[in-house]
């Protein structure tokens, strides 16, 4: 495993992570700006392990994707050495798995153990894991132990700057790189002090406690990053250093006023606006940004300008091309949407050219695929190959199955008795591909394949009937010897893309 040099979080300003604002677009702006770290909002456990990295050559990323095919985190090269994964975990060998996957292709990891929301802590997730430093330190070790990354977590403070100070010590010593300090207490049961005692969450416009994140910068050795003081203090460049001397906290992480305007990163002060949200719009469709989410991180910008003809016109766009018209940049999405599409097809042609070249001319090929509305319900020519292989005493067929990493694709090829056939047209799943292979083969064989164009079928007659032997699986409708004889061949991980839809 190549280890890269270990992110350092002394000194530095940082893009906090924010649910729905923490995108690929936002973490880039944010290091144009001057951000010298930048979080990903929270991504949960579960979902995370539900998901497939997938190498996307025509934007340039890497992809997580969720069975769904929804892009759930999707990150660059530009900002690897940067990027802090935060997750939502209360299982210690879940987090691990989720680290282990995404380790590669991030800086650092992140336990998120702030959040106040209900459906974080109802999970024993985000601030809930505050009341339970034992689950914390079983978190913390694991990750410190398991992958190479450093490893750091969000907290917000307890009740009393005692208890505060207590909990930072103890998680200091699971061997984390740094802890980042919300200054507000949250709707917990907070300790074991404080077990029957239940706290007011603090909102944003409660007062950051700077003396209780000094208290603990003072108290650890491991860095301290200060947040909460978008209300109080960081109006503009010059309040990051103000509040990081009021906390005496190594680095300062900024949420609000980062996403009100990311250009509080820069040195020369703000850039206007109007060129900030072309900018965020820029990266949005370069990195096919979801239209809900840039919509939304637009609107966070506007604020109190959302009433006006431009904000009116954002509130009622539906896709990213009526965003990018808003704000006059409908050229600017053509162009782009030109050269992906351009992109799109060279190297779709590319690996049909690697294709025709690795091709096994061995194979029987046809140009079909299987529609099951030509067939009677239930039945299928998989059933009727495996049928006739039976009847002419052949082994059961045997599918091996591929999914073409550029459109994510599949193509399957059957082998019956000892010879091997496959369509030449690819599908989007591997059981329509099996089905459309079977059809092959049994139009190259001569054998009838079940059609309801074929006239009776005795596959249904054999139903009635009652056979011994059961054809069909009844949840799937598919032979119940199959699985066994079944091979996947899957191109995983940095072959795999997700293509942009545009």
């Amino acid at each position: 495993m190549t280890v890269n040099a270990p992110l350092c979080f002394r000194g530095k300003k940082i893009l906090a992570p924010m649910v729905r604002v923490g995108t690929l677009p936002m973490r880039l702006l944010a290091l144009d700006y001057g951000a010298d770290i930048v979080y990903c909002e929270e991504l949960i456990d579960i979902k995370m392990l539900q998901c497939k990295r997938v190498v996307n050559e025509v934007l340039e990323t890497v992809d997580f994707v969720a069975p769904n095919d929804r892009v759930v985190f999707r990150t660059c090269e530009r900002e690897r050495e940067r990027v802090v994964f935060q997750m939502g975990s209360a299982d210690a060998e879940r987090a691990l798995a989720v680290a282990k996957l995404v380790e590669s292709d991030v800086a650092g990891i992140d336990i998120n153990m702030g959040c106040p929301k209900e459906y974080s802590t109802k999970a024993s997730m985000g601030a809930a894991l505050l009341s339970d430093p034992d689950k914390i330190e079983s978190i913390l070790t694991t990750l410190v132990k398991g992958i190479c990354k450093p490893i750091t977590c969000k907290i917000r403070i307890l009740p009393s700057v005692e208890d505060t100070v207590n909990l930072v010590k103890r998680i200091e010593k699971t061997g984390i790189a740094a802890i980042a300090v919300h200054g507000r207490k949250s709707l917990v049961l907070s300790y074991v002090f404080f077990l029957l005692e239940r706290k007011k969450e603090e909102r944003p416009q409660h007062p950051v406690h700077c003396d209780v994140i000094k208290a603990v910068s003072e108290a650890v050795s491991i860095p301290v990053i200060a947040n909460g003081g978008s209300h109080d203090f960081i109006k503009e460049y010059a309040d990051i250093e103000t509040f990081q001397k009021a906390t005496a906290a190594s680095s300062v992480m900024i949420a609000r006023a980062a996403m009100w305007n990311p250009s509080v990163f820069r040195k020369e002060g703000f850039c206007p606006l109007k060129d900030v949200m072309q900018d965020y719009i820029k990266y949005a469709v370069r990195y096919d940004n979801h239209y809900t989410n840039t919509k939304y991180c637009l609107c966070q910008m506007l604020r109190e300008q959302l009433e006006t003809t431009q904000g009116k016109k954002l509130h009622a766009a539906q896709s990213t091309q009526e965003i990018c018209e808003a704000f006059e940049m409908g050229d600017f999405y053509e162009e782009t949407t030109a050269i992906f599409e351009a992109k799109k097809t060279s190297l779709e042609t590319k690996v049909q050219d690697e294709d025709d070249q690795t091709e096994d001319p061995d194979v029987i090929k046809m140009a079909v695929r299987f529609d099951k509305r030509e067939y009677p319900p239930q039945i299928t020519p998989k059933m009727y190959l495996l049928e006739w292989c039976r009847k002419e005493k052949h082994p059961q067929p045997v599918y091996e199955t591929v999914q073409r990493p550029l459109d994510r694709l599949f193509c399957s090829v059957v082998t019956v008795a000892e010879r091997k056939y496959r369509s030449s047209l690819w599908d989007k799943s591997k059981k329509l591909a099996e089905q459309a292979a079977a059809i092959v083969c049994l139009r190259a064989l001569g054998v009838p394949e079940g059609k309801l164009c074929e006239g009776e079928n005795h596959l249904i007659n054999k139903r009635k009937r009652g056979d011994q032997e059961p054809l069909i699986n009844r949840d799937h409708g598919e032979e119940l010897a199959e699985p066994s004889h079944k091979k996947a061949n899957f191109i995983e991980d940095t072959s795999d893309m997700n293509v942009p839809k545009m």
